[in-house]
């Protein structure tokens, strides 16, 4: 269409955004395109494609990302969970009423590192299972995790189905619950690997969360880095009086709104 002065063409451009949202031709994390290929889809200035984009980026709808592969996407939702609360990523998005899937990338038997021997409380040359997952939320990448098990409390975890929930299959097949979680949280940039599974820029930053997870007795069975994709994370520290009272504790309850966790 022609363009004219004025906010009538920015708010046409604006409503054919909408009524692709609204018929499902657009979808959570799908790409518009750069600010350029957006006017010439739309045949409009830059400047007007602008002021149409304004809004939607002020209510939540879009968001615009940097770097290789940018541009404007359609802002994927939130998922809610408590910080170190025992349910595993699938029951929590089963709850809120999200879509879960898992893709396993990779599972072995190897000797613990130093670091995980020391976190896990192993004797030297014990070995853990190492099982590697891309977690997905409503059909979009969430998370990148890592785990590692000591072999010793799981036997045959190898031959397990690991594309499902970790945590109901280590209660239901080992009896281990976590009952005691420990998470430190910190942020990182993604790099190519990370990136690519995680379907974001590379350098994008990301949500780096370890976690020791242990039983009520306080024997620790598992130990894991995951990457959550930090477009979709919102972290909330709540304190109560009686957090504060505990000796050892750390921040209080949290919320984290997108699956932060194991499982």
């Amino acid at each position: 269409m022609a363009e004219t002065e004025g906010g009538a063409v920015a708010e046409d451009v604006r409503r054919r955004i909408v009524r692709l949202l609204s018929s499902g031709a657009l979808r959570p994390g799908d790409r518009l395109g750069t600010e350029r290929e957006m006017a010439e889809r739309f045949d409009v200035s830059r400047s007007t494609l602008r002021s149409a984009l304004v809004p939607l980026g002020r209510a939540g709808v879009l968001e615009r990302r940097t770097g290789r592969g940018g541009g404007t996407f359609v802002r994927a939702g939130l998922v809610e969970r408590e910080a170190a609360e025992r349910l595993g990523l699938p029951e929590r998005l089963d709850a809120t009423g999200h879509a879960a899937a898992t893709a396993l990338l990779g599972s072995v038997l190897r000797p613990a590192g130093e670091a995980e021997a020391a976190a896990l409380r192993l004797d030297p040359g014990a070995t853990v299972v190492e099982v590697e997952r891309v977690r997905y939320a409503d059909g979009l990448p969430l998370s990148l995790d890592v785990a590692r098990f000591p072999s010793a409390l799981v036997p045959d975890l190898l031959a397990q189905p690991l594309e499902q929930s970790l945590y109901a299959l280590l209660d239901a097949v080992y009896g281990l619950r976590p009952d005691v979680t420990e998470e430190q949280v910190t942020v990182v940039r993604a790099n190519e690997r990370e990136a690519r599974e995680l379907a974001v820029p590379t350098g994008s930053p990301l949500l780096h969360v370890t976690r020791v997870a242990a039983t009520a007795e306080g024997t620790p069975f598992e130990l894991s880095d995951d990457l959550f994709r930090a477009d979709r994370v919102r972290l909330v520290a709540r304190r109560t009086s009686r957090s504060v009272d505990r000796a050892e504790s750390r921040a209080a309850d949290g919320v984290i709104e997108i699956g932060l966790g194991a499982g």
